[in-house]
C-alpha cells in the first residue's frame, strides 16, 4: 500500500471514512479524514473477480490492515462508493455496462454486512461533485455543476447545497443530452447527437478523423498517426504545434460544449461550472471557444455571471475523495434529523 500514515490511538485519533471508486478495470480505495487527507491508498483489479462475494472479501482483506493502522474499525464512520450506475436511494449498482456483475447489485448492503458500518453510494460523477464541494473548487458554493470530461462526459449538479438525484436516483446525465439532433451515433447508447459523442476524449478523436477525411487534401501532422490510433492526446500535441486541423477540432468541440453549458446554466443558474478530467489538459485551446460559445448562447440575464473553473482535486485522488464525502454528507443529514 502507498501513502501510509500512522495515527495515534486514543485522544489523538480522528474520524475517518473509507472512499471506494469502482471502475470497470480497477477499484481504488483510501481512508480519508475530514480535511480530505488520504492516509492509506490501494487498489485491486475489478476484472479479477467475477464473483461478487470474492470481490468484497478481497476488499475486506486489503482494507483490514489499513483500518487497523488508523486505530481500528471504531474510528471508521462509514464507507462511500462511487460506481457506474450507482443509485444513491437504493444502494444498488443497476445494469452497469462496463462491470461484469450484471443486473441489480445490492453493493451497499453487502458492504455493510461485511464491514459492520453504514455504506452509501452514488455514481462516479456525482461523487466527484460532492468531493469538489467538500474538498475542492466548490467549497463554499451552494450551486454549481461538475462536468467530467474523460473517455465519456459525466456530471453532477449541486443546487441549494444539495446533490440533485431526481426521483429515482439517476438525475444529472448531462453527457447524454442531445446537442445536435440526428447527429453522431453514440458508440454505446445508440443515441444520436449527444454531448458525450462530441466533447469526450473519444468524441474529440472521432471529430479529428472526420475532419481528416473531409479535408483529405489538406496537410496535417495528424496524418502521421494511423487513423484508428488518433487520440485526443494526439490532437492536442498537433494543436500546440499550430496544426490547422487539430486547432479546428478543438474549436468545433468547444463550440458544442459551450452551447451545452449554456443550456445547463439556464436550467439551474449555477455560480460556477467546474471542469474535471483529462480533456481539460488542452487548456485554452478548448476553453477559449467554450467560453465564447457559452456566453453567445445565454440570455442576457445569465451572461458574464457563471465562472468556468478547473477542479482543484488531484485527478488520481478525486474519485476516492468524492466517495468519502458521501459518508460525511450522510452523517450530517443524520445529525440534522436528530437535532
Amino acid at each position: 500500500m502507498e501513502e501510509r500514515a500512522s495515527y495515534q490511538k486514543g485522544k489523538d485519533a480522528k474520524e475517518f471514512a473509507i472512499g471506494i471508486d469502482i471502475g470497470g478495470t480497477n477499484t481504488k480505495f483510501g481512508i480519508v479524514n475530514h480535511r480530505g487527507e488520504i492516509s492509506n491508498k490501494g487498489e485491486i483489479k475489478t476484472t479479477d473477480y467475477k464473483d461478487l462475494d470474492n470481490y468484497i472479501n478481497a476488499l475486506y482483506k486489503q482494507l483490514t490492515p489499513e483500518i487497523e493502522e488508523v486505530g481500528g474499525m471504531e474510528f471508521i464512520k462509514g464507507i462511500g462508493i462511487g460506481a457506474p450506475n450507482g443509485n444513491y436511494y437504493t444502494g444498488t449498482i443497476e445494469f452497469a455496462p462496463n462491470l461484469q456483475w450484471k443486473g441489480i447489485i445490492p453493493i451497499a448492503q453487502l458492504m455493510t454486512d461485511k464491514f459492520g458500518v453504514p455504506c452509501t453510494l452514488t455514481n462516479d460523477a456525482n461523487a466527484a461533485a460532492l468531493g469538489e464541494m467538500m474538498y475542492g473548487a466548490g467549497r463554499g458554493m451552494k450551486d454549481f455543476i461538475m462536468i467530467t470530461l474523460g473517455t465519456g462526459v459525466g456530471s453532477g449538479i449541486i443546487a441549494n447545497g444539495q446533490m440533485i438525484y431526481g426521483h429515482d436516483g439517476f438525475a444529472g446525465e448531462l453527457g447524454h443530452t442531445t446537442v445536435i439532433p440526428g447527429g453522431r451515433l453514440h458508440w454505446g447508447t445508440g443515441l444520436k447527437g449527444s454531448l458525450e459523442a462530441y466533447a469526450s476524449a473519444t468524441g474529440i478523436a472521432i471529430t479529428a478523423r472526420e475532419f481528416l477525411d473531409e479535408r483529405f487534401k489538406e496537410e496535417s501532422l495528424l496524418r502521421n498517426t494511423p487513423h484508428e490510433q488518433i487520440t485526443s492526446k494526439t490532437v492536442y500535441e498537433a494543436a500546440i504545434q499550430g496544426d490547422k486541423i487539430a486547432l479546428d477540432v478543438f474549436e468545433y468541440t468547444g463550440k458544442i460544449l459551450g452551447l451545452a453549458l449554456a443550456n445547463f446554466v439556464m436550467f439551474s443558474s449555477p455560480e460556477a461550472i467546474i471542469l474535471f478530467g483529462g480533456v481539460i489538459k488542452a487548456g485554452d485551446l478548448l476553453m477559449n471557444p467554450v467560453r465564447k460559445s457559452m456566453e453567445e448562447n445565454l440570455l442576457p440575464i445569465f451572461q458574464n455571471k457563471v465562472k468556468l473553473i478547473f477542479s482543484e482535486l488531484k485527478e488520481s485522488d478525486a474519485a476516492i475523495l468524492g466517495a468519502s464525502a458521501l459518508v460525511w454528507e450522510l452523517k450530517k443529514e443524520k445529525e440534522a434529523s436528530e437535532s
